[in-house]
C-alpha cells in the first residue's frame, strides 16, 4: 500500500471517530466492563438488592425520589443557574457569567504578527499566529500572579475542509451526491504543519477581562517544525535514530498534541496522541518495528504530509514514528529554549499529563492512552520536587518509573511497574533493555496483564479529597458478553468515570481502591443504564466525559467530546459535577459549544475567578443539524469565503468565562 488515503477518506470530521480508533489491542486482558460486572453483581447481591428490598417494603419509591432529590439540592458544591441544553451556532454560559473569546485560531501573536486572512494563509504567517483546534489551556502565573501570566494551548490537529477555501467538492459516486476533497497543495500542508504543536503567549486581565499581550518576551509558537530532543532511556539508542538524525536525539517537531499539563515547576508538558495518522508509505518487508507500529495503528495515512516530507514515509525513515509518541516538556520561561520528548514516561496515545507532589516530595503524572481497550498509567519520578530550586527540578522526567493499572473486581487497583527485567519485561520477551520496553510500553503492559478500558483520556488528581478522577469517554465495540444485568453497558456508547483513592492517601503509592463515579448517558432510558443521582435535571446529564478539571475548591468539572444531534441531542459542554456528601453524582451544565464543536480545555484560574475552556472545530459536522443557519461547506464551499466574519462558528477559540461583576466561579 504505498498510497495513503484517498481524498475523501481524508475528511477528520469527527473526533469521536478519529479516537475511536482501530482497537489495536489483540490481548485477553481483562475489560473493565467485565470487572465492573463482576464487582456490582457481587456488591448487589451481598448488600444492594437485600437492602433496596427491606427499604422498599416501607417507603415509597416517590418518597424515596423526593428525599433524595431534597438532599441532593441542599448539599451541592454548586450555586448557579443551570444553562439549558440545547443546539445552535453559538457558545453559551449559565447566567451570570460572561464567555468572551480571548483567542482564535489566526489571531496575531508578536507585535509583527500579519493579521488573519483566510483565504492568503501561509506556513511563515501560521508560525507567527494562534495554531489550530486548540485542546489543552494551562496557566503559568507570572510572579505568581492570578491575573498577569502565561497561557499555553495545544493545537491538536487540523481539519483541511474547514481551513482551506475550495477544497472540498461535491461528486457523483454511485447515484448520489458526496463531498470530496481535493489533494493538499504542499503550500497548504506547509500551513497545517504550522498551525499543529502550541502556543505560549502572555496575557493580562485588566477592567476584570483578560487581554492577549502581543509583545510578551516570552510569547511562543510551537510547532511540527520546532526542533526537539528526545531525553531520557531511548535518548540516543539505535532505535531512534534516523537518516537525518543518525544520533537518536534530535526530533523535528511535535503534533497531535492532545491535553497535557503544567508542572509544580512551572513547565509546561505537551502529550502527543494520535500520531499514526500522519505516517503514510510501506515499511521495507520484514522489518522489525512491523509489530509495534501495527499495535499502534501506524500508518494510516490521514494526512498528505509523507507527500512533501520523507520523515513522514516509512519506505524512506522507518524508525521515524519511534520518535513520536512521547510527552514534551517546554520550560516556558525561555523562549529560545529547545523542547524535550521525556522518554521515561512511555510511548503510546497520550491524552495528557496532570501531575501531584506526593507526600515524600515525589512527583506523580497520571496519563491516559486514548483508544478503545487501552490503558491508565501513571509516572512517579525517582528525584524529588524542590519547591525553593527550579534549577533542580528541569530534569526530575527524566528518571522515574511508569507504571500500568490493573483494576480488579473486588474494588482495588494495582499500580505495575513497567521495568525492564521485572516479570514477563525480558529478553525473552523480545525486551533488550529499558528504552525497548518505553518504546513498546503498549505491548509491555499487555504482558502484564493491565487492564482494558473503555478508552482513558484526561486523568485528574484532586489535592483537597485526596482522589483522581479517570475520563472514559466511550467503547463502542464493548460486546454484550462482556457484561451483565448489573452493568448493562454493551455498546458503551456514554462512557463512565472512575474515582481512584490511593492507599493512605499516597498518590505514589502502588495499590488503591477504585469506585464508578458516573455512568453516563441520558437517564431517562433506562437501557443507557446511567447512574446520575436524581436530582440531575434533563439539562444535567451528559455523555462522552472527556477533559475535566479540578479547581482549587477540588470541585470536578467535566467536558465532553462527541455530542450532537444524533448522539445526544445536545451540543457538548461543559457540567459541574458533585463527588462528596448527598449530592455526590448531580451534575449542572454550565457552558455548551457552537454545533459540530468539541469542548476541551477547561482551567481555571488559581484564584478560580475565571475558567478558560477551548471550543475546538465548531462548525465541524455541522450538516446534521438542518437548521445551522449558513450554507453547509458540502453543499457550495465557495459560499462561505466572501462573506467571512471573525466571528463565524469556524474558527476554534480559547474562552474566558468570568463571573458578572467578578468573583469566585459558581461559588
Amino acid at each position: 500500500m504505498t498510497d495513503h488515503r484517498s481524498p475523501d477518506a481524508r475528511f477528520r470530521t469527527s473526533l469521536l471517530e478519529e479516537n475511536d480508533g482501530p482497537a489495536t489491542n489483540p490481548t485477553e486482558n481483562s475489560t473493565m466492563g467485565e470487572i465492573i460486572a463482576e464487582r456490582f453483581s457481587r456488591r448487589a447481591f451481598l448488600k444492594g438488592s437485600l437492602a433496596v428490598s427491606a427499604i422498599a417494603a416501607t417507603v415509597s419509591p416517590l418518597a424515596l425520589v423526593a428525599a433524595d432529590d431534597a438532599r441532593a439540592a441542599e448539599g451541592s458544591a454548586f450555586s448557579f443557574d443551570e444553562l439549558e441544553a440545547g443546539i445552535d451556532d453559538k457558545h453559551h454560559v449559565a447566567p451570570g457569567y460572561d464567555a468572551d473569546v480571548l483567542l482564535r485560531w489566526g489571531d496575531p501573536l508578536f507585535a509583527d504578527s500579519p493579521e488573519f486572512d483566510p483565504v492568503r494563509q501561509s506556513a511563515d504567517a501560521q508560525a507567527r499566529q494562534f495554531g489550530y483546534n486548540n485542546d489543552y489551556v494551562g496557566y503559568i502565573g507570572i510572579d505568581g500572579s492570578a491575573d498577569h501570566g502565561l497561557l499555553v494551548v495545544n493545537h491538536e490537529y487540523t481539519n483541511p475542509h474547514l481551513m482551506f477555501p475550495g477544497i472540498v467538492k461535491i461528486v457523483e459516486k454511485d447515484g448520489k451526491k458526496a463531498a470530496e476533497l481535493a489533494p493538499l497543495s504542499k503550500e497548504q500542508v506547509d500551513v497545517e504543519m504550522a498551525a499543529h504543536g502550541g502556543t505560549i503567549v502572555e496575557i493580562r486581565k485588566e477592567g476584570g477581562k483578560w487581554q492577549v499581550v502581543r509583545d510578551g518576551k516570552l510569547n511562543r509558537r510551537i510547532t511540527s517544525n520546532t526542533e526537539m530532543a528526545l531525553s531520557g532511556p531511548v535518548a540516543g539508542h539505535g532505535r531512534a535514530k534516523t537518516n537525518a538524525d543518525p544520533s537518536g536525539t534530535k526530533v523535528i517537531g511535535t503534533f497531535n498534541n492532545c491535553a497535557g499539563g503544567v508542572t509544580p515547576w512551572g513547565t509546561y508538558v505537551m502529550a502527543e496522541e494520535n500520531i499514526h495518522g500522519y505516517f503514510s508509505g510501506e515499511l521495507p518487508a520484514g522489518h522489525k518495528e512491523a509489530a509495534n507500529y501495527k499495535r499502534l495503528g501506524i500508518p494510516e495515512g490521514a494526512y498528505e504530509w509523507g507527500a512533501h516530507y520523507d520523515r513522514f514515509d516509512l519506505a524512506k525513515e522507518p524508525n521515524e514514528p519511534n520518535r513520536f509518541g512521547w510527552i514534551v516538556e517546554v520550560d516556558v520561561n525561555d523562549p529560545t529554549s529547545t523542547p524535550r520528548k521525556r522518554t521515561a514516561m512511555g510511548r503510546f496515545k497520550h491524552e495528557g499529563a496532570e501531575s501531584i507532589v506526593a507526600k515524600d516530595g515525589r512527583v506523580v503524572f497520571y496519563l491516559g492512552d486514548d483508544e478503545r481497550f487501552e490503558y491508565v498509567y501513571k509516572f512517579v519520578t525517582a528525584g524529588r520536587f524542590d519547591p525553593d530550586d527550579r534549577a533542580a527540578n528541569m530534569n526530575l522526567l527524566d528518571d522515574g518509573t511508569l507504571h500500568v493499572a490493573k483494576f480488579a473486581a473486588d474494588g482495588t487497583v494495582e499500580w505495575l511497574p513497567i521495568v525492564f527485567g521485572q516479570g514477563p519485561l525480558t529478553a525473552e520477551n523480545g525486551f533488550a533493555g529499558q528504552a525497548d520496553v518505553l518504546i513498546e510500553t503498549r505491548r509491555a503492559a499487555d504482558l502484564l496483564g493491565a487492564t482494558k478500558m473503555d478508552r482513558p483520556e484526561d486523568i485528574q488528581p484532586n489535592r483537597v479529597n485526596g482522589k483522581v478522577y479517570v475520563m472514559l469517554t466511550n467503547n463502542s465495540k464493548r460486546k454484550a458478553d462482556q457484561v451483565d444485568a448489573a452493568n448493562p453497558r454493551a455498546d458503551n456508547a456514554f462512557g463512565h468515570i472512575i474515582e481512584i483513592s490511593e492507599d493512605g492517601g499516597d498518590f505514589a503509592g502502588t495499590r488503591g481502591k477504585w469506585e464508578v463515579l458516573l455512568k453516563c448517558g441520558d437517564p431517562a432510558v433506562a437501557d443507557v443504564g446511567a447512574t446520575f443521582s436524581t436530582a440531575t435535571t434533563a439539562n444535567g446529564w451528559f455523555g462522552m466525559p472527556d477533559s475535566c478539571a479540578v479547581d482549587s475548591a477540588g470541585r470536578l468539572w467535566v467536558a465532553t467530546d462527541g455530542q450532537g444531534p444524533k448522539a445526544t441531542g445536545r451540543t457538548d459542554g461543559l457540567w459541574a459535577v458533585d463527588t462528596e456528601g448527598p449530592a455526590r453524582a448531580t451534575s449542572k451544565l454550565f457552558f455548551r459549544v457552537p454545533i459540530g464543536a468539541e469542548m476541551c480545555g477547561p482551567l481555571f484560574a488559581p484564584d478560580d475567578q475565571t475558567a478558560f475552556v477551548a471550543v475546538q472545530h465548531p462548525g465541524d459536522g455541522g450538516e446534521d443539524w438542518e437548521a445551522f443557519g449558513r450554507p453547509s461547506y458540502y453543499e457550495d464551499p465557495s459560499t462561505r469565503w466572501p462573506d467571512f466574519k471573525p466571528d463565524m462558528p469556524v474558527r476554534p477559540a480559547v474562552v474566558a468565562i468570568t463571573r458578572q461583576g467578578g468573583g469566585k466561579i459558581a461559588i
